[in-house]
C-alpha cells in the first residue's frame, strides 16, 4: 500500500470526493484507511462508562485506499506514488514532481 499514516490525502471518488484531510489509520489487509472528517456515519451507542449517556455518535468511517489520492508536500497537489530504490532502501516518489515523499 502506497499510502502510510499522518500522509495528507485528496479524496477523489465518493460521497466526500475534493475533500482533504490525513490518515488516522490504514487497514493494508483490507486496503483500507481512514481519513479525518471524511467519510462520516452516525453510530448508535449504549450508554458505557466512556459515554453515560450513551446516543448517536459521528465516527469516520473506513474508505478504499483507490478512492484517496497522496497530496505531495512538496507542491500541495494530489499525485499519483511510485517507487525506487536509493542507497538500499525503498522510498515512494512524486509522479509529478519526481520528489522523494
Amino acid at each position: 500500500m502506497f499510502i502510510k499514516r499522518n500522509d495528507k490525502v485528496k479524496v477523489i471518488a465518493s460521497k466526500d470526493k475534493g475533500k482533504e484531510g490525513e490518515i488516522l489509520k490504514a487497514f493494508p489487509a483490507d486496503n483500507r484507511v481512514i481519513v479525518k472528517g471524511v467519510n462520516i456515519i452516525k453510530k448508535h451507542q449504549k450508554p458505557s462508562n466512556e459515554n453515560p449517556n450513551g446516543g448517536i455518535v459521528e465516527v469516520e468511517a473506513p474508505i478504499n485506499v483507490s478512492n484517496v489520492m497522496l497530496i505531495d508536500p512538496s507542491n500541495n497537489e494530489a499525485t499519483r506514488v511510485g517507487f525506487k530504490v536509493e542507497d538500499g532502501k525503498k522510498v515512494r516518489v512524486s509522479k509529478k514532481t519526481g520528489e522523494i515523499i
